[in-house]
């Protein structure tokens, strides 16, 4: 039986397909520019990554990749059954140095993100109110053109952050590749699902 998955054209594909190929499953050709592909018994599609719940919620695809963060921005209701241990990240706040964030936080904010529901969320847990500005890329400069006091971004070395005059003022939670399955599918293609996760499973490395 025939599984669609989507996978998200980003950070994530290398692990990705690296995670396929050493399940042994065939992967599609990275040369190519198509966004639907047969591979194997599978049918790829390569969307942008907070699509990819999307896809999977709606049943266009049954499984995809996508990165925890992204859940925890799009809401979807999809099945997560599997960690799959790449792709890690945090999301931070970060401000410029000296902009009032090691004491007390100034009274209103204005913060850039491409997660706005996240932010949104973290700000209100701490009692406090900010104005979010969504954006869909270059967060980093938003400080620094007066766009923003702050941002809320995914970071992994945190270099971006320093280039651009920021530095993190605190974690808000740490994130990796997770495996969603579509519900109806979960039931429908039971075995086929349950094949692919026992895949997909990540493996302890041998001492």
């Amino acid at each position: 039986m025939t599984l669609t998955i989507a996978l998200a054209k980003g950070r994530l594909l290398d692990g990705a397909e690296a995670l396929f190929s050493s399940a042994g499953i065939s992967f599609p050709p990275r040369d190519t520019r198509r966004l639907i592909v047969e591979a194997g018994a599978m049918r790829f599609l390569f969307v942008k990554d907070m699509d990819v719940p999307v896809y999977v919620e709606y049943g266009v695809a049954d499984a995809g990749i996508c990165g925890s963060d992204v859940l925890l921005e799009a809401r979807s209701d999809v099945l997560v059954p599997l960690d799959l241990g790449f792709g890690k990240c945090r999301m931070v706040l970060a401000a410029p140095p000296g902009s009032g964030f090691g004491g007390a936080w100034p009274a209103a904010l204005r913060v850039g993100t491409k997660y706005p529901n996240i932010a949104r969320e973290f700000f209100e847990s701490r009692g406090h109110a900010a104005e979010i500005v969504k954006l869909q890329g270059s967060v980093e400069i938003a400080p620094g053109l007066g766009l923003a006091d702050c941002i809320v971004d995914m970071v992994e070395t945190g270099r971006t952050l320093r280039e651009n005059g920021l530095e993190v003022v605190e974690e808000i939670v740490q994130t990796s590749a997770r495996l969603v399955v579509n519900r109806a599918s979960d039931h429908i293609k039971r075995a086929a699902v349950a094949a692919l996760l026992q895949s997909l499973t990540p493996r302890p490395r041998a001492e």
